[in-house]
């Protein structure tokens, strides 16, 4: 029998991205490892179906861990929704994501990335202001009497995930959750802590706090606006997978960004800086 053909990153977008989700929906889940450095329960796995295989994350709902400020058992269902967003503003940040019955019973499937070596998003500097191509996040504690500027890159791909994650109220915003893949696209995972109905805004993206939205991001919102109105599938979709009162808290940040017309700056009420910050 001749061994399955794996899928690969191009996949993801375009026509074959049905094909992508539905091999992650209805293929065969292996266990092959575990990702022991995640705060939940995080395996490794080859999916096949058809004649086609890929590599994915499972994320089983009983491996996650109870948090003070989230319902039991809901991380899965945000991961979703927060590709779902992605996808509704055609950026295309989040990998194919889809909530299934798997080995450990249901949680989130979503397609393994493999990042890029040496590419970089974040630096520490000893200079008092980032450098060319480079935003500022704020001073960074490099020793007992030494602080860097931790700074980002000035990108494209990383403007767009900051309005993301202030659409989706992520929560939790670190520097391995950034993935550039060979391809030179950029993907962004873990999207567990998402969708409060709080303010729960902590990223390392605060470069462009304050300042204006970039034009494409404006149409990306206004064009949101409108397919997060009740009845709309995207509506519908989200109401699958998460409260009422949730889905009413996501129009207000869309509209709230849209009135402003800038990047969020930080509340002051809640930690900026998510920790550990990578």
């Amino acid at each position: 029998m001749p061994a399955p053909e794996r899928i690969p990153a191009r996949s993801m977008s375009g026509p074959d991205s049905r094909a992508v989700l539905d091999l992650l929906t209805h293929g065969e889940l292996t266990v092959r490892g575990q990702v022991r450095e995640a705060s939940n329960a995080v395996l490794y796995c080859s999916v096949a179906h058809e004649g086609e295989e890929a590599f994915c994350v499972y994320k089983p709902v009983a491996g996650e861990r109870p948090l003070w400020d989230f319902p039991d058992g809901t991380l899965a269902q945000r991961e979703v929704a927060a590709f779902e967003l992605s996808e509704a503003t055609g950026w295309g940040l989040v990998p194919p994501t889809v909530l299934r019955e798997g080995p450990y019973g249901e949680g989130m499937v979503q397609l393994w990335i493999e990042a890029a070596p040496g590419a970089r998003l974040l630096a520490l500097t000893e200079d008092e202001e980032a450098g060319e191509g480079w935003k500022a996040v704020g001073p960074a504690q490099v020793g007992e009497d030494r602080t860097a500027l931790l700074v980002h890159a000035d990108s494209p791909d990383l403007r767009r995930l900051a309005v993301l994650d202030a659409v989706i109220n992520n929560g939790d915003r670190k520097g391995g959750h950034l993935l550039p893949a060979p391809d030179g696209r950029l993907y962004a995972i873990d999207h567990g802590v998402t969708f409060n109905v709080d303010d729960k805004l902590r990223t390392l993206l605060w470069g462009w706090a304050g300042e204006e939205l970039p034009p494409e991001a404006v149409e990306v919102l206004d064009r949101l606006d409108g397919e997060l109105a009740s009845g709309t599938p995207l509506a519908t979709r989200l109401a699958e997978l998460l409260t009422a009162a949730e889905v009413d808290a996501l129009r207000g940040r869309v509209k709230a960004l849209r009135a402003t017309g800038r990047h969020p700056e930080p509340s002051g009420q809640w930690p900026a800086i998510p920790w550990p910050p990578v």
